[in-house]
């Protein structure tokens, strides 16, 4: 089972590298993040969170949104987005920690899945909620980033976040 990392690793706060390779090593890669997802209660999971510097994440709202399936993004990119909503977020790697933050409510994305096919798509909701939160892993950036300062420094006063995050 793959290792889940939480705040302060380093490695959630570097930039990824983008895949180059789709073959069955990625295949097997997805599918291990689905199931860590899975096993973890999880929504998202991207691959610095697993301990792995590539641009790949997975998403399953099926519990949200009956329509939706697990799926994998990999070198996501989004191209525009418009709208903005604020609505509380969590994360794995970041345990008990629960804050508002405001995204843009509409994004469209281009990325390609597990089989190499290319795509440009349009989200909105929960999903772009969840895709925006898994891509900024990608760039090294966690949600706690994009709260106020007060807030931020509330939590590091509460041992909620270390010092140096």
């Amino acid at each position: 089972m793959l290792k889940l990392r939480f705040i302060g690793d380093p490695i959630l706060r570097r930039d990824t590298e983008p895949v180059r390779e789709f073959d069955k090593q990625l295949k097997d890669f997805v599918k291990n993040m689905i199931k860590k997802m899975h096993h973890e209660d999880g929504i998202g999971l991207a691959a610095p969170q697993i301990g792995h510097s590539k641009k790949v994440l997975v998403v399953d709202i099926s519990g949200i949104e009956e329509d939706e399936v697990p799926r994998a993004f990999i070198n996501p990119e989004i191209i525009s987005s418009e709208g903005e909503v604020v609505i509380e977020e969590g994360c794995l790697s970041i345990p008990e920690v629960r804050e508002d933050v405001s995204r843009p409510e509409i994004i469209r994305l281009k990325y390609t899945n597990e089989e190499g096919q290319v795509f440009e798509e349009e989200f909105d909701g929960w999903m772009a909620r969840v895709l925006q939160h898994e891509i900024d892993h990608l760039n090294g950036i966690l949600f706690v980033d994009l709260i106020s300062p007060i807030k931020r420094q509330l939590l590091i006063n509460q041992k909620m976040l270390p010092e140096k995050y």
